[in-house]
């Protein structure tokens, strides 16, 4: 059995940390894949082959409180949903500092509302600001339609889901699909292969990009359908800037932080474990700090919902407690720049009651022109933690009196603002949250026979394709007597109806799956039989990655955590596992 990977590691650890595996042969002599998991041990012990009861450990409804490692209900089989996933080992007895992103990191939002507020605040901007037709005003937000990883065609109008050696394997203009014949036509008859980034293509790598690439989407037919309803000088390029713009316009005039701050519950999700998550590695001797491109203003209502459930308004109204549990916090920090140590963007440090900034210098208080003593004094092991706003990671190693960037271990979402930059230019630890993991590895338990019968299927058109080839082979160079001949056309005849039929199963039981992960782009983590371009990115720059922060709560903050081993495909199917 041939399987095309060259790092399994990455698909076969999302079924166990362990990443057990076991080689079976079936009757026909033909090997597949048994995947050995937490959930085969709960069958075992009494549970029905047809239902899987999940533990649903450290769930965010808060109906069970998680249970921390060295509980009684610790140092059990954790639900491979709430894993921790290592690509690169990693010993925490080496991480001095704990740093976190704050949005969809700490503070998990609600597509269904977040993105659909976000949605309908640019369509606004691009009406009233941008003028663009009114009849988008009536449009409405599929939140569920879109995923990470797509890459925007801004010249063509496409979206495109790649494998991760670039290859196009979903394509749509707007929302029609391109058929195999067209994405080879427009992606694959160029001399010198193209790189798909920047400046002609926007990566979608973060959850807040979705509402922005549905509504670009939506263009795209508009323009189309209705080319006098559009400017002739504005192309799908055009479009796309427009939205970007649209977008950042939301963001400035604080539209969406105003909805937020009202009603937080409607927009994040709760989740208890936050707290004890902190206390815990706090509890373990380490720094923690908080590094996030949101302002002061917003970053105090979110935390202090996510840490008290205080809000703006209502009984229990914001405060600063929540600092208690951070060393440091940097707000405006203008992520991915802030990991570049050659930065000059002053650090300035924030007056929690008002937000005024204080300039300082490098983290020290200046004295004020007049005043020959500085306001603030510096800090110590009983002072309350403080906030900046700016500055680089140069100035965050001084403040923490970090002396290794290897001693750190960075906690975000967002490949390019949170991990790639970190990893590739400091040599920070990096985890990242993938929120969608929860429901991919579920579907991949659930999905483990219909995978399997695939992966047979595809070894027995093989091997009928082989024995077509023989065949044609002798016909057309070897002697044969007629008789000879007629019978082995005939046998090349009955093979290649052989071949199609398996052939059409085999692609109608991947459209079956395809579909099961999402209606229209599939699995997230794969593409056909190769990773996808965003596991890819996973792989190369995620040192750990999980479904949500608080499943760190699950393991020691001791752990060594140690990867899987890779196999290259002529090691896949010859070593005994």
């Amino acid at each position: 059995m041939l399987l095309n990977k060259r790092h399994f590691s990455l698909s076969v650890s999302l079924f166990s940390s362990c990443a057990q595996r076991q080689l079976l042969n079936s009757s026909a002599g033909t090997s597949h894949l048994c995947f050995k998991s937490q959930m085969e041990e709960q069958r075992a012990s009494g549970l029905t082959d047809r239902v899987v009861q999940f533990h649903n450990v450290g769930s965010r409804d808060g109906c069970e409180a998680p249970h921390k490692w060295s509980t009684s209900g610790g140092g059990k089989k954790i639900d491979v949903r709430n894993q921790i996933f290592c690509n690169r080992s990693l010993n925490m007895k080496n991480i001095i500092a704990v740093g976190f992103d704050m949005d969809y990191t700490l503070a998990q939002y609600k597509s269904e509302t977040f993105e659909s507020l976000a949605y309908e605040g640019t369509v606004r901007k691009l009406v009233y600001d941008l003028g663009y037709p009114r009849e988008l005003l009536e449009w409405t937000f599929d939140w569920n339609y879109m995923v990470r990883g797509l890459v925007l065609d801004k010249k063509k109008g496409n979206i495109l889901k790649m494998d991760r050696h670039k290859y196009v394997k979903v394509a749509y203009h707007g929302f029609k699909e391109l058929s195999k014949e067209e994405k080879v036509d427009v992606y694959g008859t160029s001399l010198v292969r193209d790189s798909f980034d920047e400046p002609d293509y926007a990566l979608i790598d973060t959850l807040f990009s979705l509402a922005e690439a549905y509504l670009f989407a939506q263009l795209v037919d508009f323009k189309d359908n209705n080319p006098d309803k559009i400017l002739k000088d504005v192309d799908y390029g055009r479009m796309y800037k427009d939205v970007r713009s649209a977008v950042d316009m939301c963001h400035r005039d604080g539209t969406l932080k105003q909805m937020v701050a009202k009603e937080p519950n409607k927009y994040i999700n709760e989740d208890a474990t936050i707290v004890p998550l902190i206390k815990m590695i706090r509890d373990s001797g380490r720094s923690t700090f908080l590094v996030t491109n949101s302002l002061w203003d917003y970053t105090n209502i979110v935390m202090n919902f996510l840490c008290g459930g205080r809000t703006v308004h209502g009984p229990d109204t914001c405060n600063f407690d929540w600092l208690q549990y951070f060393d440091v916090v940097i707000t405006g920090s203008a992520k991915p720049g802030f990991f570049h140590e050659e930065s000059r963007v002053n650090l300035f440090e924030v007056e929690l009651k008002s937000g005024m900034l204080i300039n300082t210098d490098n983290g020290t208080p200046m004295a004020q022109i007049g005043d020959p003593s500085p306001k603030i004094p510096l800090k110590s092991k009983d002072k309350a933690c403080r906030v900046f706003q700016g500055g680089n990671v140069g100035h965050l190693h001084s403040l923490l009196s970090i002396q290794s960037s290897s001693q750190v271990l960075y906690v975000g979402d967002h490949i390019y603002g949170d991990i790639l930059r970190s990893k590739k230019v400091l040599g920070w630890r990096t985890m990242l949250v993938v929120p969608e993991l929860e429901k991919e590895v579920e579907l991949l338990w659930e999905l483990r026979d219909a995978r399997k019968e695939q992966i047979l299927m595809r070894n027995e058109r093989d091997s009928v394709e082989d024995k077509i080839h023989r065949l044609s082979w002798s016909l057309k160079f070897e002697d044969i007597n007629e008789k000879d001949k007629q019978e082995m056309l005939s046998a090349v005849k009955n093979l290649e109806c052989k071949r199609d039929e398996v052939r059409l199963n085999l692609q109608e039981a991947q459209r079956d799956s395809h579909k099961k992960f999402h209606k229209v782009w599939g699995q997230l983590m794969k593409t056909g039989y190769q990773s996808s371009r965003f596991a890819h990115q996973v792989e190369r720059f995620a040192c750990l990655y999980t479904s949500q922060v608080s499943n760190l709560r699950l393991y020691s903050p001791e752990k060594y955590y140690k990867p899987s081993e890779d196999f290259m495909s002529h090691e896949f199917h010859l070593l005994p596992l």
